[in-house]
């Protein structure tokens, strides 16, 4: 049986406390860890294409900070794990911190640089390493909150950028603040999006454009990591109903 653990992190820092943020050393460990009990690096929508009887472990960043480059990509690099980064398309290469809600508060203050997003040639870099870009929206909005016509320029706008910036597909999508309900997964679906990316508060159902991720948190190590994946493991009468549910999305 095929078994798909898809990792959620933000930024790498040793100093910034924010919540979404893990330690260099943390990080490194997970991975290690992970590495050693026989998961296979993919990017996500490599993993979520794997071939059945595969361990495989997508290792995402929502957000795409300017610190995931610096920090995260040379261990990967060196264990032989590549990623996947989610880009709020309106931020690459803009100079501007990312303060929506939740970062706002870091604005102003010592840690303002954690803010910064890569720049498309930094990205671009990235793939040419073997990393896939994804979508993370245009501007980073709570996506239920806003009408039809609005998601759709955010999901549809952002991955047209994303092809055009860097010269491949945009498959992959992943939802700001893991939010989603069934308009956004019909209009994901009908802005050519494969597979979505979502970090659910509590057991959900595999399915492609909502596939739950692990969230990984400031202060974690490998056990704690380990612990949460394995409650995260999906019945197959959830998938099964997952599947129905994008079948009567996409009619």
């Amino acid at each position: 049986m095929k078994e798909i653990l898809a990792l959620c992190y933000h930024a790498v820092s040793p100093t910034w406390p924010a919540g979404t943020t893990v330690r260099p050393e943390d990080f490194e460990r997970q991975l290690e860890d992970l590495v050693g009990r026989g998961y296979r690096g993919a990017t996500f929508a490599q993993a979520l294409t794997a071939p059945a009887g595969e361990r495989v472990v997508a290792v995402t960043f929502d957000d795409a900070h300017r610190s995931v480059l610096e920090l995260a990509a040379p261990p990967m690099a060196r264990l032989g794990v590549p990623g996947t980064v989610f880009v709020p398309t309106e931020y690459a290469s803009s100079g501007r911190p990312m303060t929506w809600e939740g970062y706002d508060i870091w604005q102003g203050t010592e840690h303002e640089h954690e803010l910064r997003c890569m720049s498309w040639e930094e990205l671009a870099g990235l793939v040419a390493q073997g990393w896939e870009v994804g979508s993370h929206t245009r501007t980073h909005p709570r996506l239920p909150e806003l009408g039809e016509a609005e998601i759709a320029a955010e999901l549809t706008g952002s991955r047209r950028e994303c092809e055009e910036r860097l010269g491949v597909p945009c498959r992959s999508v992943a939802y700001p603040y893991g939010d989603y309900d069934d308009r956004v997964l019909r209009l994901a679906l009908e802005a050519g999006y494969s597979f979505g990316a979502a970090v659910p508060r509590h057991a959900a159902a595999a399915l492609p454009l909502a596939w739950p991720r692990v969230g990984v948190y400031h202060g974690e190590g490998p056990r704690r990591l380990r612990l949460r994946a394995r409650s995260r493991r999906l019945a197959p009468p959830a998938a099964l109903r997952a599947a129905l549910r994008l079948r009567r999305l996409a009619r």
